[in-house]
């Protein structure tokens, strides 16, 4: 079963322009919302939606993303809607959608339940900031029975052999955090991200995605000349909590180029 992200990232490439992919927290402010906001994002540019699950220990969100996962929960949010709000994009736009979890909530309710309900959805796969391919193995072979994305994420600490095992273990993209810390939108680009963009490369990855800090158009553009797709989170929730799905829309559109900013 082919890559469903890869599949976006290359049809990106061949349009001579890096891949861009979104991202929102399932729940914020409300399972609609968070399904029209994705759409909205899809008809403006994003080549993949990036759909958060809100866990009330992130290790890795920032202020803003912590914020509206926080919400979502005391909202009532539960990780089986995450299902309810991929298939809401799906059934409306032809992007790919991944979850982004840490891998608690997966555990709990069942690798292979969780596997079988994602791709019921029409989702493309997980993206796992905490998962670690040595511990993997049983996502490894679901993910395999499905056909579902694996995305492992990359750092400026990985080491050569790190980076290696990785970029192996991924398929669709793999992603390369570009500064060591927590996500949040920044007025500059660390200069940590290409390198680390080269490493992967150099490991074999064929498709290596920069997240982490990319707030506006320049930074897209200045990341695209060296990395396969660019990932955009802070910005965008926050110009939800700000603008609404209108607003998300317009980002969105100024990060792709379109422009239009149609919600």
């Amino acid at each position: 079963m082919p890559s469903k992200s890869a599949a976006a990232i290359e049809r990106a490439r061949s349009e001579g322009r890096p891949a861009l992919i979104c991202y929102l927290p399932a729940g914020y402010p409300d399972v609609q919302t968070t399904i029209d906001a994705a759409v909205a994002m899809a008809e403006n540019g994003a080549d993949i939606i990036e759909v958060g699950i809100p866990y009330s220990d992130p290790v890795m969100d920032g202020s803003v993303i912590q914020a509206a996962t926080v919400q979502a929960l005391a909202d009532g949010f539960r990780v089986s809607q995450v299902f309810d709000v991929v298939r809401g994009i799906t059934d409306r736009c032809d992007a790919a959608v991944m979850v982004m979890t840490y891998w608690n909530p997966v555990l709990r309710m069942g690798v292979d339940e969780f596997g079988r309900r994602l791709v019921e959805a029409g989702g493309a796969g997980l993206i796992t900031p905490d998962l670690i391919p040595d511990e993997a193995a049983e996502w490894f072979e679901v993910s395999d029975r499905y056909g579902l994305d694996r995305v492992f994420l990359v750092a400026p600490s990985s080491t050569p052999e790190r980076m290696r095992a990785t970029v192996e273990a991924s398929r669709g993209f793999v992603y390369c955090v570009s500064i060591m810390g927590v996500t949040g939108a920044r007025t500059s680009v660390a200069n940590t991200a290409e390198a680390v963009v080269a490493a992967a490369h150099a490991a074999g990855a064929e498709r290596a995605c920069v997240g982490l800090g990319v707030s506006a158009a320049e930074h897209v553009a200045e990341i695209g000349a060296y990395a396969d797709g660019v990932i955009v989170g802070t910005a965008l929730v926050a110009a939800l909590r700000d603008g609404g799905v209108e607003a998300v829309g317009r980002l969105a559109a100024e990060l792709s180029g379109t422009k239009d900013g149609g919600a």
